[in-house]
């Protein structure tokens, strides 16, 4: 691939290798930065001697993706809030006991039943500085409205965010982390005192911005369910979008037009030059477009909240107008790695979000394969021809963001290349009339005939995404999928198309090799499949549930065989299992050599059994103590069907035995390997 001969390519590689040692690893900065200072020292050493010899320049080289890598490392490690001794996180009194919080409200957040919620920086923790994000839960009985940059004073204590507590489930905990967000705070409206004054900073003003737009939308009698998809498609704000038409937009392949990406940003870019084509392209004419185009895409992202799938698109774009300005067509990858790179240096972790790998694989397997898809066939007229540009570019999407799918969410829309071609030519429509609407309601209530029409645009896109969406029986889900698939799968797909491109023979060997290592990462989880044997104490509160796993053949026991265990199906999907029989749970079970007995709400128990390992589940009334002195167990496991109290008692009684005790609520699953 010729743009690997692009220096910067090479650097931003290292540099996100750099990231990813960080992220996983967790060096020290004191073992980290000594490191840098030697690379740094030998990078001016090879630079000085490749002046005067160009026999060094391999060393040169070198000596630039050591100090690439090593910078990825501290970016990473200098962006980790937690790392910071100013961070909360490092005040344990405040996740102990209540102490008296100020915040500043920062972002609005996606309301649930119970509560309204907000992204917050934390200003005090009792009379002390401290700094980072928190999320903000505040009962929606509350009669106060907080707006952002409102300067909250709360006593209460901090909460760790829930770790996930089954396996194979989504970590929500580790989620918030890579935001730099580690606790929650929940509050009702007894608690709240909000300053009178506010903080006026960027997010201040962004929220203004779009609270006025929403209100005048709201005076012109906008529709509050189809105001609420505009909001999404135009500024990307989907906190107020019901449930049931994202669900439909997943099943359609439509997700990605509700999160403002490249398509968007794209959008604006084309209307924006579409209004300043009469300036004539002359040099101070294209520095004109320049300013403007810039302007506009900085003031849309201020509009749209900040957030990040928004500014990572502008950022991309304005790259790019930038190098048209300079008549620097070259390479669109020149353009997608320098913003890759100053994003990453500005924001390491946006590198693990998922929206952020997508919308970059989406963008290169776009650029990259969508020419070689687009050869395939020529159509002669017109219409042909946009059908078919709009396939090739749906399927070039597809194909480069079908294993990151497979993988995060286990599912495939199939109908996805008709949801694109019916929708673009609504979406185009209300993309241009959706942007001068916005951009109205700023200064005033637009007009009312205006809004019909748009309103009726929105009607008609989401009707025809649920049309869509109602063959579900394309939607294929629950695939499992692992990160050796994900790989091997890559990997295939990248050498098909260069193969493809250039058809020589080594590039064909390298097709097979890949295949090779296709084959060889399934049969490697087969044989790991095959291979385990294991049994899991799952963590839930109403039904007592048990799994043995042989190979993929898994047996679930639990107390309540008519129920739908979606836990389950989170395991079975995520170790390619298949659900073989349902049992009522029995008092004693066997497994590789050791017993297991399990007391549940009648408290019975066989003291002829010596149990290695005692469950015990639905809060029986016994008395530990006497059944630790029959039974003398190994290790007592506790599940969430026992009410808080009892267990706290079990954990204590235990802790004078001195033997070990596994509270599921507490520390998670349990696996008996």
């Amino acid at each position: 691939m010729k743009v690997l001969d692009f220096p910067l390519a090479k650097i931003t590689i290292w540099f996100i290798f750099g990231i990813l040692l960080s992220y996983y690893c967790k060096p020290s900065i004191a073992i980290v930065g000594p490191i840098f200072i030697v690379g740094l020292i030998l990078l001016c050493i090879s630079y000085f001697t490749t002046r005067k010899n160009k026999k060094f320049n391999t060393f040169f080289g070198l000596s630039t993706y050591f100090i690439s890598f090593f910078i990825g490392v501290l970016t990473l490690l200098f962006h980790t809030n937690s790392l910071q001794q100013s961070n909360y996180i490092h005040c344990k009194k405040a996740f102990e006991t209540p102490e008296i919080i100020t915040f500043t409200l920062r972002e609005k957040l996606k309301s649930n039943s119970y509560n309204d919620r907000f992204t917050a920086i934390i200003n005090t923790i009792g009379n002390e500085k401290y700094s980072g994000k928190i999320i903000l839960n505040i009962q929606k009985d509350s009669t106060k409205n907080p707006i952002i940059g409102n300067i909250i004073k709360v006593k209460t204590t901090l909460q760790h965010n829930n770790s996930s507590k089954n396996p194979n489930q989504f970590d929500y905990s580790k989620y918030l982390a890579d935001k730099q967000i580690y606790a929650q705070i929940y509050i009702n409206k007894a608690e709240i005192s909000i300053n009178k004054k506010i903080k006026k900073d960027i997010w201040y003003y962004s929220g203004r911005l779009h609270s006025r737009i929403v209100r005048h939308l709201e005076k012109a009698n906008f529709n509050s369910e189809e105001m609420n998809v505009a909001l999404a498609l135009i500024l990307g704000q989907q906190q107020d979008i019901s449930s049931n038409i994202i669900q439909d937009y997943q099943y359609s392949g439509a997700t990605h037009i509700l999160s403002v990406s490249g398509l968007h940003v794209g959008f604006i870019m084309i209307f924006i030059n579409f209004i300043l084509k009469p300036i004539p392209n002359t040099r101070k004419g294209s520095l004109i477009k320049l300013i403007s185009v810039l302007i506009s895409l900085t003031a849309f992202a201020v509009i749209s909240g900040l957030s990040p799938s928004v500014l990572r698109s502008v950022v991309m774009f304005s790259f790019l107008a930038i190098g048209n300005h300079l008549r620097r067509s070259g390479s669109i990858y020149h353009t997608l790695l320098v913003s890759i790179l100053l994003i990453l240096l500005f924001e390491p972790y946006f590198l693990f979000d998922v929206g952020f790998q997508l919308s970059y694989l989406a963008l290169f397997f776009i650029v990259w394969l969508q020419p070689v898809l687009k050869k395939i066939w020529t159509p002669k007229h017109k219409i042909q021809t946009t059908i078919w540009n709009a396939l090739t570019v749906s399927f070039a999407a597809q194909i480069g963001t079908l294993p990151l799918c497979l993988y995060y969410f286990h599912q495939f829309p199939g109908l996805f290349f008709v949801t694109n071609i019916v929708i673009i030519p609504i979406l185009s429509f209300i993309m241009i009339a959706g942007i001068i609407i916005m951009i109205l309601a700023i200064f005033i209530t637009p007009p009312l005939i205006i809004i019909e029409i748009f309103e009726k645009s929105i009607y008609l896109l989401n009707k025809t995404i649920h049309i869509v969406a109602s063959f579900e029986w394309f939607v294929i889900r629950d695939i499992s999928f692992n990160f050796y698939y994900l790989l091997t799968f890559y990997l295939f797909i990248i050498s098909a198309v260069i193969w493809s491109k250039k058809p020589t023979y080594n590039q064909f060997a390298f097709l097979l090799i890949t295949i090779i290592f296709l084959q060889t990462s399934l049969i490697y989880t087969k044989k790991e499949i095959e291979n385990t044997h294991e049994i899991i104490v799952y963590n839930t509160k109403k039904n007592t549930l048990l799994s043995e796993r042989r190979g993929k053949n898994i047996t679930l026991f639990t107390n309540d065989t008519l129920s739908k265990n979606n836990i389950l199906n989170s395991y079975l999907v995520g170790n390619f299992g298949k659900l073989t029989s349902t049992h009522k749970i029995k008092n004693a079970l066997y497994f590789n050599g050791k017993k297991i007995s399990i007391i549940d709400s009648s408290g019975v128990y066989e003291t002829r059994i010596q149990p290695d390992i005692l469950i015990l589940t639905q809060s029986p009334k016994i008395n530990l103590e006497r059944i630790l002195q029959d039974l003398h167990p190994k290790i007592i496991i506790a599940d969430a069907s026992n009410s808080y109290s009892i267990q706290k008692t079990w954990k204590y009684t235990c802790l004078k035995k001195n033997i070990p005790f596994h509270a599921t609520s507490e520390k998670g699953y349990y696996k008996l390997e």
